[in-house]
């Protein structure tokens, strides 16, 4: 058995694809819980030891639910030329094709797209087949964020495309339809490592950490900490002059993966929030994807909440850790993103070695308070996502949706969650253990 962190316990690869119908439920699933979750991560073929485990080969499974039944479960890997062992860096930077799609799984004007961040999207069928890359009819020139921004106002989907080599942002927009509508260059970004970005209903935020492009660095990906690099925000107004009128403001150290969800406050300030690590904690992550000797079992450490409050008049960014809970993988009500929102929902990690500590963390923004649902020893969960309940008339009125993984009994299920209180709604037995993934989308029947 490999000893690489990445291709271990929970997160160990499956070697082939499968389909298995009439999927056992213990309890009941809510008959509105009618669609398909769609989980992607990396699982690099049988026999392939990748550098560094974000650059395993994209594996997305799907769980069909309908009226109370759990029709399918089925697996496949994203057939990109990376899957034969195409190399990921040319002499003239990214080849845009030779994908590892491992990172998300997105919907969009009737397009499921499986992204890694770094290249084109690839296009699946809804059984999950690999229908090639999509550049939006030859519009995209750019890679793809693995975390695009759909506005459930307008529809239309938000992204950016960061590289290591000039140009180092540009800013997309497709319309609600599909199409490319609009692409600018954002000026004085640089090389930092670019994973996600926030929209509110009037601004784009792009955030740079202290991680930032080093080309002589073996690990796998070539990012390092770097404190000479400023930790920063880029605040562009939507819909006004381009890329030009972008302003950066100054944060304190610190690297941010992901982000929960940003929003204008009643005073006009720009609120953002997401786990963002110091230097030490992105160091034991850093260690965790390369496979250093010696780290544990976990790819998250020191990773906790922070909110910026942006003052664009007074030019001032107030910065504060919110709580001290590990977290990653912040979700929300979608019906909120870019709206100021009560609640959001994270995957909780033990401070310290062992898995026993793993949950589903609620977070009340109101009155502060913190709930965390438990999964249980040698069990694993994975992103949970928000789906709302039928005639639900407040924030949190639905369900969260995780693939637990469990060690011990080398299985995974399915786990609804009622989101108001996290108590166990029903779990969906799979056919096999599935590795703990990145992120997933559930998809609504048309």
């Amino acid at each position: 058995m490999s000893r690489t962190p990445y291709l271990t316990g929970h997160h160990a690869p499956v070697g082939d694809e499968i389909t298995t119908t009439g999927l056992a439920v213990d309890g009941t699933l809510p008959p509105e819980l009618t669609g398909c979750l769609l989980r992607n991560g990396h699982n690099p073929r049988p026999g392939v030891t990748p550098a560094h485990g974000g650059t395993g080969s994209g594996m997305v499974h799907g769980i069909r639910l309908r009226d109370g039944r759990a029709e399918w479960y089925r697996n496949r890997w994203v057939r990109t030329p990376a899957l034969d062992g195409a190399p990921h860096l040319t002499e003239n930077g990214v080849d845009l094709t030779a994908s590892p799609a491992g990172t998300h799984v997105v919907a969009h004007a009737g397009r499921l797209l499986a992204l890694s961040g770094t290249h084109l999207p690839f296009a699946l069928t809804a059984d999950l087949e690999t229908l090639g890359p999509d550049n939006f009819a030859g519009r995209l020139r750019t890679p793809m964020t693995a975390h695009p921004k759909a506005d459930p106002v307008t529809g239309e989907l938000h992204f950016f495309g960061a590289s290591p080599f000039p140009p180092f942002l540009t800013y997309h927009v497709a319309g609600p339809t599909g199409e490319l509508v609009h692409s600018t260059e954002i000026p004085r970004a640089t090389a930092a490592l670019k994973h996600d970005f926030a929209l509110t209903g009037r601004h784009v935020l792009f955030l740079e950490g202290n991680v930032t492009f080093h080309p002589d660095d073996q690990s796998g990906v070539p990012y390092r900490w770097d404190e000479r690099h400023p930790a920063r925000i880029g605040v562009l107004p939507r819909g006004a002059g381009g890329g030009r009128d972008v302003r950066w403001f100054s944060i304190e150290p610190g690297s941010l993966r992901h982000v929960a969800n940003a929003y204008e406050d009643g005073d006009g300030r720009i609120v953002v929030e997401g786990p963002a690590m110091d230097r030490e904690g992105f160091q034991l992550s850093s260690d965790w994807w390369t496979g250093a000797p010696g780290r544990g079992s976990e790819p998250y450490a020191r990773s906790y909440t922070r909110r910026w409050v942006i003052d664009t008049v007074a030019g001032t960014v107030d910065e504060q850790i919110i709580d001290d809970l590990t977290v990653e993988f912040p979700t929300i009500n979608a019906a909120l993103l870019g709206a100021e929102h009560r609640y959001q929902y994270a995957v909780a990690y033990p401070d310290h070695e062992g898995y026993g500590s793993h949950g589903i963390v609620k977070y009340d923004r109101v009155t502060g308070a913190r709930r965390i649902h438990r999964v249980g020893d040698a069990r694993m969960p994975g992103e949970a996502l928000f789906v709302p309940a039928d005639g639900g008339t407040r924030e949190d009125d639905g369900y969260l949706l995780t693939v637990v993984s469990d060690l011990k009994q080398d299985t995974s299920s399915l786990v609804v969650l009622d989101a108001t209180g996290l108590n166990r709604v029903a779990a969906v037995a799979l056919p096999r253990r599935v590795p703990v993934g990145t992120h997933g989308s559930w998809i609504p029947a048309g």
